[in-house]
């Protein structure tokens, strides 16, 4: 069996290219990144040190390497016999990565298995958004794409943070996992991968991870950059941040139980766990690392302005959620484009122009005067 997986960076190698190894797999990689793609090719191995409960250290072979930038024909060669391709390159990316796909599905034999697509991203419905970016590409037709290739949201979670100088190829993560993977793509013929979860409805899945992981990560990066806090770790040991993570999550939980149905104890023992996660001293993360890109965290569908806006929509106030959206409005790293985009914003508009442009919240949303008011108080 042979995958190709886009993006070779600390997820890629560190927890999707670690699956599709221990699923057997032959691995070809591609980057647009010369260096760590020369790296890869060079090298026989790199291990994943997995740090918290039950620490590891996994070794993956059986990989090559393309520069998928200089080596298109060759990505595109490499896909076109290939049962997988995976992504792990970030949502604005896709679009770069689709015409290879595209190409490749154009000349994929008529003999072959439908290739697998799975974009795991940090975004809802990924897939969807490569499939359609395949699809309008125009070097393939759609007959051939409903023929030869099989598109299937996934919902992904792993802690992967900065890397340690020196480190190599070699990645630290936490030990926890979960590739939550739709089914009903693949029509009874789903792929044999060790780790992963396949369900029927994955809507539920991918809200429960983004408004409980990417909600309460966010927010404890927000909270302990403003109280001059450096990891997360440390953040989630001060406990005034984490009484306030603490409360936002329960503002999700309540969303998410009422939402989809999940048991309130099921949900509560998930937030028990992300918060032993985000707890774990060993990961070297940090909260301008974990908190950069303020502007897609605060975009309308995302993890704060989401579930605030459905809370607000079924007349709850979400006191926490706000109070994140207030820390998270008022992060100023220097060094982060988009918190000076940011900052920037709201300095030139008033309070309601901003609230409009970040959050894309109308003004008559139950939300929108809450928000314009804690950008009106970060204007001071």
């Amino acid at each position: 069996m042979k995958a190709v997986h886009f993006g070779a960076g600390n997820i890629g190698r560190g927890f999707v290219g670690l699956l599709l190894h221990d699923a057997g797999y032959e691995i070809v990689f591609a980057d647009v990144a010369e260096a760590l793609i020369n790296d890869l090719a060079a090298a026989d191995s790199y291990d994943v040190h997995e740090v918290g409960d039950n620490a590891t250290v996994r070794t993956v072979t059986n990989f090559r390497a393309l520069n998928s930038a200089t080596a298109t024909d060759a990505v595109v060669a490499e896909i076109a016999t290939a049962d997988m391709v995976t992504t792990a390159v970030g949502p604005n990316i896709l679009k770069f990565v689709a015409p290879l796909i595209a190409r490749a599905i154009a000349s994929r034999d008529a003999g072959l298995a439908p290739l697998q697509v799975m974009a795991c991203e940090n975004a809802i419905n990924a897939t969807d958004i490569l499939e359609a970016a395949v699809r309008g590409d125009g070097a393939v037709e759609a007959a051939k794409v409903d023929a030869a290739a099989v598109f299937a949201n996934t919902a992904v979670d792993r802690i992967v943070p900065n890397q340690a100088p020196g480190q190599g190829l070699d990645v630290t993560v936490e030990t926890f996992f979960e590739w939550v993977i739709d089914r009903t793509p693949f029509k009874g013929a789903e792929p044999a991968i060790g780790g992963a979860t396949f369900v029927d409805d994955l809507g539920p899945y991918i809200e429960r991870k983004l408004f409980t992981v990417n909600t309460g990560h966010a927010a404890t990066a927000y909270f302990g950059y403003a109280a001059g806090i450096e990891k997360i770790s440390d953040a989630m040991a001060d406990p005034a941040v984490k009484a306030k993570v603490r409360a936002v999550l329960e503002e999700t939980k309540a969303l998410l139980v009422t939402k989809h149905g999940f048991a309130e104890a099921e949900q509560e023992a998930y937030v028990q766990k992300i918060l032993v996660r985000f707890s774990n001293e060993f990961l070297p993360d940090t909260v301008t690392r974990v908190g950069r890109a303020p502007m897609r965290k605060l975009s309308r569908h995302e993890r704060f302005i989401g579930p605030a806006a459905e809370l607000a929509e079924n007349g709850t106030v979400p006191t926490a959620l706000l109070e994140a959206i207030g820390a998270a409005l008022r992060f100023d790293d220097a060094s982060d484009a988009e918190a000076v985009e940011l900052a920037e914003i709201i300095a030139a508009n008033t309070a309601d122009e901003s609230t409009a442009r970040v959050t894309g919240l109308a003004p008559e949303h139950p939300l929108f005067s809450a928000v314009s008011t804690l950008i009106g108080a970060r204007k001071q």
